[in-house]
């Protein structure tokens, strides 16, 4: 997930330009950053008591649509992430649950042409933590060990529905007087549910998630910002080569986020579409690899249109 905040430095602009484009630019690249988040297998069945580790890269490159009135042209920007996450898997109420830590590290470079002159500037730090807690409520019973393995083995046609929570923590770099931060300086809940029916080889998967935040006291020289939720969903279908091996396409949507800064609304609601394709790859028993591609465009005016290339490899114990 892409964690970042969007706008320029360079030649000074008057104050109510300035403001125009923190309302419009701004929460536009944050409402992105929290809402496509489309990952498949995310309501896996795991064993209880599993412990995972992983580590990643992302690549990221996009293209800024702002209002032309705003005399900011041709913005682009190109972020890498590194993230490291750890998973543990639990029984909760006689149910198979799941704790998730995240934590990122991003460095980025954004350009553009302010009134024809060029600007550019760069960020580099920890980006927010993620915290995300889900629970399987019908399906993926509680078991570890031969008892797990034997039930997959088993379950050629199985229905899983989930629960979760994901919270994103203020905990990124973030200064109030500048213009970019990795960090949100702000908490933000997901609350998510989830459904996958899986037959033979095949499984096909939906989540549906809305997005709240709270407010930003600190929004660049004390400005209040607040925005409205985004409601987001996304469809994975997944076929499974052998145990570890698969392959997934996926597509999603979000729309909404409203910002508002000091009282005043910005009616900048977005809507955007995801897609992407990914391959995980067994190394050892207890060890994977993933690659996979994810791409958004914008189906407004203003917005964003973005390419993520990622890697990542985890280890079970």
């Amino acid at each position: 997930m892409i964690h970042t905040r969007f706008s320029l430095s360079g030649p000074l602009m008057p104050t109510a330009r300035w403001l125009v484009i923190l309302i419009l630019v701004l929460p536009l690249t944050a409402r992105f950053a929290a809402a496509q988040d489309i990952e498949p297998r995310r309501w896996s069945h795991l064993p209880i008591g599993a412990n995972f580790a992983g580590a990643a890269y992302a690549h990221t490159t996009g293209d800024v649509y702002l209002d032309p009135g705003l005399q900011l042209q041709d913005v682009e920007f190109d972020l890498e992430t590194f993230a490291v996450k750890y998973i543990r898997s639990f029984e909760a109420l006689g149910k198979s649950a799941r704790v998730d830590l995240t934590q990122p590290y991003q460095s980025g470079h954004w350009t553009g042409l302010i009134n024809g002159v060029p600007a550019s500037t760069d960020r580099e730090g920890l980006a927010d933590t993620t915290v995300r807690v889900a629970v399987n409520l019908l399906g993926a019973p509680p078991l570890a060990g031969k008892e797990f393995a034997r039930y997959r083995a088993q379950s050629n046609n199985e229905t899983i529905v989930g629960a979760g929570l994901v919270v994103q923590l203020p905990t990124g770099k973030y200064y109030e007087d500048k213009l970019i931060n990795l960090g949100g300086n702000r908490f933000t809940f997901r609350p998510q549910i989830g459904a996958v029916h899986s037959w033979d080889k095949w499984s096909a998967e939906l989540t549906a998630a809305t997005v709240f935040f709270t407010d930003n006291d600190e929004f660049f020289n004390g400005r209040r910002l607040e925005q409205d939720p985004v409601y987001t969903a996304d469809a994975n279908l997944v076929y499974t080569f052998r145990p570890g091996l698969w392959l997934a396409s996926s597509l999603g949507y979000a729309g909404g986020g409203n910002t508002t800064v000091n009282g005043a609304s910005s009616d900048n609601s977005q809507s955007s579409i995801g897609w992407g394709l990914s391959l995980g790859v067994p190394i050892t028993q207890a060890i994977g690899a993933k690659v996979g591609y994810v791409g958004t465009r914008t189906q407004v005016g203003t917005g964003m249109d973005t390419d993520t290339f990622a890697c990542a490899i985890s280890v079970l114990w």
